[in-house]
């Protein structure tokens, strides 16, 4: 993983433990800063921008609690707190300022850089999953992925042509609501008067042959002399 991308800023008021994690850092590749107490460490933290934050609990002037506590409201930067203090309460109070993990003093540096290394993987993977996020469909147990143009039942992908695929996500989207042809028409075709409203008939037997499964009711439901619904029993 590079890590020259990533700035980490150093809380720590131990200042021979500050320089070896600092040194220890740089040799990785990280960007470091250092801050000696828990004022200018917020002031840090709020003003420039963080990829994480190694947290001591017991600072001079604002205790490392404070410190996390005044930073999540503006900021979701991810924090470590490395401390001495290694009683369950001050673990879950850390936890509980909104600290993404805990490392007890003296820790091997090897710790500290897997911690950071795991903390950056789950960062990434949350970033990959919020830039690709799909919006997503469903009725029973059919799915469709609406950026991906993805339709599933269950874990099995249905291949649907452009026209088939706009139909059963105009149905999808409206569940319990039954759809004229002419709504349809008009949605899927987006002309009303030069195609005949039997296409739409033609194309629900298309739809119903792809998703249906044998012997069991279809999913889209034929409303007589009105047009189709997909309802929630």
């Amino acid at each position: 993983m590079p890590n020259h991308n990533y700035r980490i800023l150093i809380i720590e008021d131990e200042k021979n433990l500050a320089r070896f994690v600092e040194l220890e850092l740089q040799h990785e590749g990280y960007e470091t800063a250092v801050a000696y107490n828990g004022r200018s460490g917020l002031d840090k933290a709020l003003n420039q921008d963080w990829d994480a934050i190694l947290l001591d609990l017991m600072l001079p002037e604002l205790n490392g609690l404070e410190v996390c506590r005044r930073i999540r409201p503006t900021k979701d930067t991810p924090i470590i707190i490395m401390t001495a203090r290694d009683s369950v309460m001050d673990r879950v109070a850390g936890l509980d300022q909104g600290a993404d993990d805990y490392i007890v003093k003296p820790f091997a540096i090897e710790e500290l850089l897997a911690r950071l290394r795991s903390l950056f993987r789950r960062v990434e993977i949350e970033e990959d999953v919020r830039v690709n996020k799909q919006t997503v469909v469903t009725f029973k147990n059919l799915t469709i992925e609406k950026e991906n143009r993805v339709v599933r039942r269950g874990d099995e992908v249905i291949e649907l042509t452009k026209r088939e695929y706009e139909l059963l996500l105009n149905l999808m989207e409206h569940v319990n609501v039954v759809l004229s042809r002419e709504v349809l028409l008009d949605e899927v075709w987006g002309y009303k008067n030069e195609v005949e409203t039997n296409v739409v008939d033609v194309y629900i037997r298309y739809l119903r042959n792809k998703i249906d499964l044998p012997n069991q009711d279809s999913y889209i439901q034929t409303v007589r002399g009105t047009g189709y619904v997909m309802r929630e029993s």
